[in-house]
């Protein structure tokens, strides 16, 4: 069944649901697939060399004729470059982050380009707004990776969002099933982003290990890590202790990036490394299973919202 709001026609799709942009977990064959299933496709392309993102999008729009993104944070070095073969591609859907909206939202809008600008308070989202972003994902404190100072939960964030700006508004953070998805909707989203839920799908690029460590979390397995530097949530491991003893003993930003260094990312979640990576997924985790195809996931929450909206209906 399709349902019709804001969301579903600003982007053209049968679910107001979008599948997170995760570096290193989210490439052209996730895109597609979820893009395939109803939903919104992310192409992740904070992990991607500029020819390595052209590679993407090439095949994501070989393997679906649906709408799709691409994830741009917009302090990434390539950013300039990114720009050039989304637009020389024709990528109809951007959604931006890690950055300031109006630095890039005009120029992308002048391409015909719709635009959507993750935040994590309610002092961006008015600033998106004034930059002309077509929609916003209101990130909460229990998504995994990058993540807000203000360390504010999506039950907060939501209302408070919704309440400040007039454009709609996507949740995010904490959300995997059909249930949380309605929760956000009747707190005033127009629809949702899942990041975590899809790690754990047979398309996610992510490697076998980190995914089978996605599904032995249990509550509490996640930390917010590197609040004074950039604050990301990982899954607690060797790695992770090293940068809250760190933390913990004052270390000076410029020492904590030294600890960070190059390519942790990619270790922990593409590489494999479970010890010496940086494993980056949200709370929620603590409620996945099993790894499942992208679509079914689509099918699994959205039969669930339905299902979920029709028995509260009948309190």
């Amino acid at each position: 069944m399709k349902t019709t709001n804001r969301i579903t026609q600003l982007f053209n799709i049968q679910y107001p649901i979008l599948q997170a942009g995760m570096i290193w977990c989210s490439g052209w064959e996730l895109a597609s697939a979820v893009s395939n299933a109803g939903a919104l496709g992310i192409i992740g392309a904070g992990s991607m060399y500029p020819e390595q993102l052209r590679t993407h999008i090439t095949k994501c729009q070989a393997t679906t004729n649906k709408p799709f993104a691409v994830n741009l944070p917009l302090l990434y070095p390539n950013i300039e470059e990114h720009i050039a073969i989304i637009i020389e591609l024709g990528v109809k859907i951007v959604v931006t982050s890690a950055g300031n909206p109006k630095t890039y939202t005009s120029r992308l809008k002048a391409q015909g380009i719709t635009v959507v600008h993750v935040i994590a308070n309610t002092k961006f989202a008015i600033k998106c707004a004034e930059a002309g972003v077509d929609a916003i994902i209101a990130e909460g404190f229990e998504a995994g990776g990058h993540n807000g100072r203000e360390e504010t939960t999506t039950l907060c964030l939501i209302p408070t969002i919704c309440a400040a700006v007039t454009i709609p508004v996507i949740a995010a953070g904490g959300i995997a099933s059909g249930k949380q998805m309605l929760a956000a909707m009747v707190l005033g989203a127009q629809g949702v982003q899942i990041g975590s839920r899809f790690i754990a799908s047979h398309e996610s690029s992510a490697h076998q290990a980190f995914k089978d460590r996605v599904l032995a979390c249990h509550e509490g397995d996640t930390q917010l890590t590197l609040k004074q530097l950039t604050p990301v949530r990982l899954i607690k491991n060797k790695f992770g202790n090293e940068i809250i003893n760190a933390e913990a003993n004052g270390a000076t930003n410029e020492e904590l990036a030294a600890l960070l260094g190059r390519g942790r990312a990619k270790k922990g979640m593409f590489e494999g490394d479970m010890l010496e990576g940086e494993l980056e997924v949200g709370q929620v985790a603590a409620s996945i299973t099993a790894i499942m195809p992208a679509a079914d996931i689509v099918a699994e929450i959205w039969n669930e919202f339905i299902d979920t909206k029709k028995k509260i209906s009948e309190w």
